[in-house]
């Protein structure tokens, strides 16, 4: 079986990206070539960038999301334990308090990579979750 991966918004952003080709093949093979998870933290901040960036309604934000639930084999929610552990990841690693939550969303989940573009590239977390830009 393949690895569990956790995916980052801006994974999620790309997967629908015009104008990023080559981000969205690689977006795209990640999709196939792992175990993916994701969580509400993720959806919710890729809502807000359709909005606001892209300008979209409801309805397809709605469609997109439906979509990636279908290709995610788990959307983890965002629990007080949750928020527990990237406080402490944030003392550890001194990444921004979201980023530190995402981290936190994806050792919940137990994943072994989490592809991000915004974090330290091949930087591993708690011994035993990858940090991993696919588009490096």
């Amino acid at each position: 079986m393949s690895a569990r991966a956790f995916l980052d918004t801006n994974i999620l952003i790309y997967l629908y990206s015009e104008s990023d080709a080559d981000k969205r093949q690689a977006a795209y093979e990640t999709l196939d070539r792992y175990q993916c998870v994701t969580s509400l933290q993720a959806l919710n901040e890729a809502c807000n960038t359709w909005f606001k960036k892209y300008s979209w309604n409801g309805i397809k934000i709605r469609e997109h999301l439906d979509n990636i639930e279908l290709v995610c084999d788990e959307i983890v929610p965002v629990s007080r334990n949750t928020l527990n552990t990237a406080i402490s990841l944030k003392d550890r690693y001194s990444y921004s308090y979201y980023d530190c939550l995402m981290l936190a969303s994806a050792l919940e989940s137990n994943s072994s990579i989490i592809f991000t573009e915004d974090m330290s590239n091949g930087q591993v977390i708690n011994g035993t979750l990858t940090i991993t830009n696919p588009f490096a």
